[in-house]
């Protein structure tokens, strides 16, 4: 088993607007071990989010070679791409993404739907989700009788449902007050300490510094990639 979930050899990213060529990203290569914990930093325009989307396989590079737990994405059809994304990819959104009319169960059973599970082991599951992140006492809840960090846990274990290979995270906390945003990140953490590999994409320092690797980017290309040697003492100091 390859100890690389994630790897990139020169991927680049290029957009035409009208007469323009847009690049967003310009020959990023990195390596992300199972059971990471990175935080994608850089400014608007930097090609964060752009590496994000390739990386969560929701678009593809225009050159360069991705491979995710194995195997090669970099040229996969939409639809390969939709299935390797259920699978391999649990997402958790700055917004939330819940469906309304649906209680928490309802939508953290949703990704079982579509990998073909029944009723009883999709309930299952999700409760056992649910429990992970804490909230398995509002289940039958929906989205509007929960506060934003009980919504934001319900976007973790809707992510986690499916044992994803990498849990990546947009903007967790850009809709939470900063107190329930370090709650969450203090579930990102215990989350870490079981095992999971975590992207995050943020612009916040203080949000970033819970990771154990801060990448920055700027320009499309990689600015800096350092282990975080503040994490520890950052953690400690919050417990």
């Amino acid at each position: 088993m390859n100890a690389n979930v994630i790897e990139t050899t020169a991927i680049a990213k290029t957009y035409v607007m009208g007469a323009e060529v847009i690049h967003a990203l310009r020959s990023i290569t990195i390596q992300i071990p199972r059971g990471e914990y990175v935080a994608f930093m850089g400014p608007s325009g930097s090609g964060k989010s752009t590496l994000m989307n390739i990386i969560g396989c929701l678009d593809t590079p225009s050159s360069g070679q991705y491979i995710l737990n194995g195997q090669d994405v970099s040229r996969m059809s939409d639809n390969q791409l939709a299935e390797v994304r259920n699978k391999e990819i649990g997402f958790v959104f700055q917004s939330f993404n819940l469906l309304p009319r649906a209680s928490a169960l309802d939508n953290v059973a949703l990704p079982l739907i579509y990998a073909g599970l029944g009723k009883r082991e999709r309930n299952e599951r999700a409760m056992e989700s649910l429990r992970s992140v804490g909230l398995a006492d509002r289940a039958l809840h929906r989205p509007n009788e929960l506060s934003g960090g009980q919504r934001q846990r319900v976007a973790i274990a809707r992510a986690l449902v499916n044992s994803p290979s990498v849990l990546l995270a947009d903007e967790p906390t850009g809709a939470l007050d900063s107190k329930t945003s370090h709650e969450i990140m203090d579930l990102f953490e215990a989350l870490y300490a079981k095992g999971n590999t975590i992207i995050m994409v943020t612009h916040e320092e203080d949000i970033a510094r819970y990771a154990h690797r801060i990448v920055r980017l700027r320009d499309g290309l990689l600015e800096s990639d350092e282990v975080n040697k503040e994490v520890r003492v950052h953690a400690l100091a919050n417990h």
